[in-house]
């Protein structure tokens, strides 16, 4: 069983992967599966929508109620225009009229949607139940969904299985499935990292469309990054949080304007502060592999492209892309990429081991040495604490991605110093992540309820 590369990176829109673009998708599919069920579709005529745990506890500040009530329009976080969606939730709000599946007036408005903050479905933090009723009220269906991380959705009859079973079902062509195995890979067959990564995306795809599919992330990646750079402004939420890239960049580019080896560091981390604030805006960015940590990535990448000679910068994109999704998929199969199940180690850490895996590759590192990277990169990561406050993807959340490039690329030039052999294996350093993140209180995991939330904005906290 596998996981592409290009399930890690999907194009979406802001603040978040887990608590926007997955319950916009988890949205679509039931209002799309229910009304084209020949028994069911015929007497549906309204739906309700509960959110539990972190859904619901940031839900307003992560845009979960727009983002469901345009998923159950039929809009789709890749295509959907952003600013025209948010602005017919506001009508529905306003007017009511919505449209489930885009052909069928229901009832439901935002506000309609109920919110359990202090309730935490079993199977994980990010639940939310949709239940479609009758002309006289009954219910016809109760689906329960689950948002896990980066995008991805699961339905409650999946949650026992791997998030690879449910992703992608394999012909039998599985590359490897932990980090021991995709050294082995490389070993036997003489490859790197990216190359064994390729070999399993043959399963789905020719190698033309991959490597269309990955130059079209990486221009959205690059895309985001320029938007940043030239928007000013202050971000919404009520945080009164002021937009630096524009500002960041002009003064940059007058001391800097050949971008200098020195000054690398004060690019990668501009590039990260303008994709988050991008996220943060609710524009369109690509999960990589969470929004929450959706700079860091696009940031080493960019700094890749700027700074390694000799190598045509498509070509550094792809490897670079191919080999973060090899690292990526090892932690949503064995651990998580969710901040409300294992907190932020889980996204700008998974992210920042993702970048150091990929940016060591593309500077010539061997298979052991990308696996030594992205060891290094979360092992500096464990413990992080998902403490959004006011439940904004803002602060810490945008300096975060631009501590972590920098993180990135340390790791990687640690690793490239060394010949591979380390103490901690890639493997153990996922575990223990996943052990810290079990063993973490919910109010640090992405509730607003603990750490920097409630520090930097008293509030009454409640007992979970």
């Amino acid at each position: 069983m596998s996981i592409s590369t290009f399930d890690m990176f999907t194009i979406g829109i802001g603040p978040s992967s887990s608590h926007t673009v997955g319950p916009m998708r988890a949205a679509a599919r039931f209002a799309h599966e229910v009304l084209e069920d020949p028994q069911l579709g015929p007497r549906v005529a309204d739906v309700e929508v509960h959110l539990y745990g972190s859904l619901a506890a940031t839900g307003e500040g992560h845009g979960t109620l727009s983002a469901v009530v345009m998923g159950l329009e039929g809009a789709d976080p890749e295509t959907v225009d952003p600013v025209a969606g948010r602005e017919r939730v506001e009508r529905i709000e306003a007017e009511g009229g919505m449209l489930l599946d885009g052909r069928l007036e229901v009832s439901l408005r935002p506000s309609s949607i109920e919110l359990h903050p202090l309730t935490f479905l079993p199977q994980h933090s990010n639940g939310m139940t949709f239940i479609a009723l009758d002309e006289a009220g009954e219910e016809l269906l109760r689906r329960p969904m689950f948002s896990v991380g980066g995008g991805f959705v699961v339905d409650e009859a999946d949650m026992d299985r791997s998030i690879a079973e449910v992703v992608a079902e394999d012909e039998g062509c599985a590359v490897f499935t932990t980090g021991a195995e995709l050294l082995r890979v490389c070993e036997d067959r003489g490859i790197s990292v990216s190359e064994a990564m390729l070999l399993r995306e043959r399963q789905w795809r020719g190698d033309e469309e991959i490597r269309e599919g990955l130059l079209r992330i990486w221009g959205a990646m690059a895309d985001c990054i320029q938007r940043g750079i030239r928007t000013p402004g202050i971000l919404p939420g009520g945080l009164e949080v002021k937009r630096r890239a524009a500002s960041w960049y002009d003064s940059l580019s007058a001391e800097d304007p050949v971008r200098l080896p020195m000054n690398a560091f004060e690019w990668v981390s501009l590039a990260a502060l303008a994709v988050n604030e991008e996220n943060a805006a609710g524009g369109r960015v690509v999960t990589a592999p969470t929004n929450g940590a959706a700079g860091i990535v696009p940031a080493v990448l960019h700094f890749a492209t700027t700074y390694i000679e000799g190598v045509d910068p498509d070509e550094i994109a792809v490897r670079f892309l191919l080999t973060a999704g090899a690292i990526g998929s090892l932690y949503k199969e064995h651990a998580s990429i969710s901040g409300a199940e294992v907190g932020c180690q889980g996204e700008v850490g998974s992210a920042c081991s993702m970048a150091a895996a990929a940016l060591c590759e593309a500077m010539g590192g061997k298979p052991a040495q990308v696996e030594n990277a992205a060891e290094i990169a979360m092992e500096h990561n464990l413990g992080l604490t998902c403490d959004p406050v006011g439940g904004l993807v803002q602060v810490p959340c945008i300096e975060r991605n631009a501590m972590a490039a920098v993180k990135a690329i340390t790791a990687a030039r640690f690793a490239l110093r060394g010949t591979g052999d380390h103490f901690i294996s890639l493997d153990t350093v996922i575990e223990t992540m996943r052990l810290t993140g079990r063993d973490m209180h919910e109010r640090y995991k992405e509730t607003a309820m603990g750490g920097l939330a409630v520090t930097a904005v008293p509030v009454s906290v409640p007992d979970c």
